[in-house]
């Protein structure tokens, strides 16, 4: 079950989901839209590595916007803070980014149950494309869950700004016993 735009206001109205700042007209009929925040993130690896933290520069957004390339990841985030120790969110690009080559998450929408932070947009075009501040890249759904919850604490709770990959915290050896 995907909660419509009234419903999402009313759980937040009853603090069972966080949106923050909060404001009606970016609820639509099933989501709510974020908006891109001030600072980016850029690896500065032409080869980035899972086993050992990538390096990284971030960059503030400036006045004329900032371009993005295609074949780069560029790390952008919410201003919104979203989370619910009740329902599941789901990060979507929006249709208007989208239909111009614009991807706002890649591969990663879900955030896990109990996460709350600001989220980390994975921003990806298939041509050059100029964003700034502010745009409004994404929506996030929430979906109900069913079953005893399993809250995230997880190392990116919290997070505030572009979360560069922590994979490399993640890892485990190769024919460790479980």
């Amino acid at each position: 079950m995907i909660l419509t735009g009234p419903e999402i206001e009313a759980q937040h109205a009853a603090g069972r989901l966080t949106i923050s700042p909060f404001d009606r007209a970016q609820l639509n009929p099933n989501s709510y839209n974020v908006t891109l925040g001030a600072t980016l993130l850029r690896y500065t690896g032409e080869v980035l590595d899972t086993r050992r933290p990538n390096a990284f520069e971030t960059v503030a957004i400036p006045k004329e916007g900032f371009e993005l390339q295609p074949g780069r990841i560029t790390l952008g985030h919410t201003v919104e803070v979203i989370g619910s120790p009740f329902y599941v969110p789901t990060l979507h690009a929006r249709s208007g980014f989208a239909r111009l080559g614009g991807y706002a998450h890649v591969t990663a929408d879900l955030i896990d149950q109990g996460s709350r932070g600001q989220l980390t947009l994975q921003l990806r075009v298939v041509q050059p494309l100029r964003v700034y501040a502010g745009d409004i890249l994404a929506q996030v759904s929430f979906r109900a869950v069913q079953g005893e919850p399993m809250l995230y604490r997880g190392k990116y709770q919290g997070s505030v700004g572009p979360m560069a990959s922590q994979i490399h915290a993640d890892r485990v050896e190769f024919g460790a016993a479980a």
